[in-house]
């Protein structure tokens, strides 16, 4: 037999073993795959209970699946549930089982009438104070104020959490701070359960303000202003200003009188410092300039000793990437249509007051 027929022979049983290996792993994995399918256990009925929580993506509660081993294999898990185009898992409450095979558990991971009717919408708005945020928060579970307002405050708890979150310094701990948390509640729509705790809830609203802090990380270094100094500054801009446009140019008036070492004169920092536990009234704000409390910048010079309520990221970036002017008054038309007037004299500011608040 000649070399050439030798090595065609050769090339041919390289090919079917090559061939004879591919067939193999095909039928490994549509076992493997069709295997992963079905339950972990046909006989085992216990319920598990499996919770989603808000923002969790697929491939995250598959893992989770996994790890309360209802399910055999992560990866072809997440195939079979593209392929089969199943809907998004849904954030609630679900009553599983080891019985149950793949395709019944994603349909009713995906069926928000599955999960157990406790989950409740909370929304922090910008300018919400954290006595606010505790009341609203409140009524919708069974967390009351008080244990949100002291878990706030609890100082040995604050610090173990304090690695996780970098926005939150020692100035919180301040002997003159209200509420160790105000300012860094962020605002956003939050989903909680009926029945869970201040600790969770707090955890939640924490990792949200994380991710804001994150986005402005870079400016933050940046500034010559502390951490707590820019939320406290934010959050005066935050209650100051009616609108998004004016946040900037406020936020460069105040900048230009820390410069010279002038009082911030803000009356919402009285707000702040009087209507703790009264009902909210901007009036009392503007006729109680001597309220003693070191909060009131009328009184003391610079910023009060932490922030007078949750700002939003807008307010966060207006201090962080503030509008440069000649201004060092500025009042809103609160009887009008909350047009901001600026002023680089008081007797220019003097004369906006005559002609829009008198």
């Amino acid at each position: 037999m000649t070399s050439t027929k030798k090595r065609k022979r050769r090339r041919i049983k390289i090919g079917n073993l090559v061939i004879l290996i591919i067939l193999s792993l095909i039928l490994i994995i549509g076992f493997k795959y069709f295997n992963n399918q079905k339950p972990i256990s046909k006989n085992d009925d216990t319920p598990i209970e499996f919770v989603i929580d808000y923002g969790k993506n697929t491939k995250q509660v598959i893992t989770e699946l996994k790890e309360k081993g209802l399910i055999k294999d992560t990866n072809l898990s997440y195939i079979y549930f593209k392929l089969n185009h199943f809907e998004n898992p849904k954030a609630g409450k679900f009553t599983l089982s080891k019985s149950m095979d793949l395709k019944t558990m994603f349909k009713t991971l995906g069926d928000s009438k599955a999960a157990q009717q406790d989950v409740v919408n909370v929304t922090i708005v910008e300018g919400d104070w954290a006595k606010h945020v505790a009341s609203k928060i409140s009524e919708q579970t069974n967390v009351s104020e008080d244990e949100l307002i002291n878990l706030w405050n609890d100082k040995e708890w604050l610090t173990s959490v304090m690695n996780e979150y970098p926005f939150l310094t020692d100035a919180i701990f301040s002997p003159n701070i209200r509420i160790k948390l105000e300012g860094y509640l962020t605002p956003n729509t939050y989903q909680f359960y009926k029945e869970t705790t201040a600790k969770d809830i707090t955890l939640k609203i924490l990792d949200q303000t994380k991710k804001e802090y994150e986005k402005l990380e870079p400016l933050i270094k940046k500034s010559k202003l502390s951490i707590s100094e820019i939320y406290t500054l934010a959050s005066i801009v935050q209650f100051e200003a009616g609108k998004v446009d004016d946040m900037k140019l406020i936020a460069g008036v105040f900048y230009n009188r820390l410069k010279i070492d002038m009082p911030l004169q803000s009356s919402v920092t009285v707000c702040y410092a009087i209507d703790y536990n009264k009902n909210d009234d901007w009036k009392k704000c503007e006729f109680n300039s001597n309220y003693e409390s070191p909060y009131n910048t009328y009184m003391h010079r610079g910023l009060p000793p932490g922030p007078i309520e949750n700002p939003g990221i807008d307010a966060l970036n207006a201090v962080l990437n503030p509008t440069d002017s000649d201004y060092y008054y500025f009042m809103a038309d609160v009887k009008g249509d909350g047009t901001v007037y600026y002023a680089k004299t008081l007797d220019e500011h003097n004369a906006n007051v005559r002609k829009y608040l008198k």
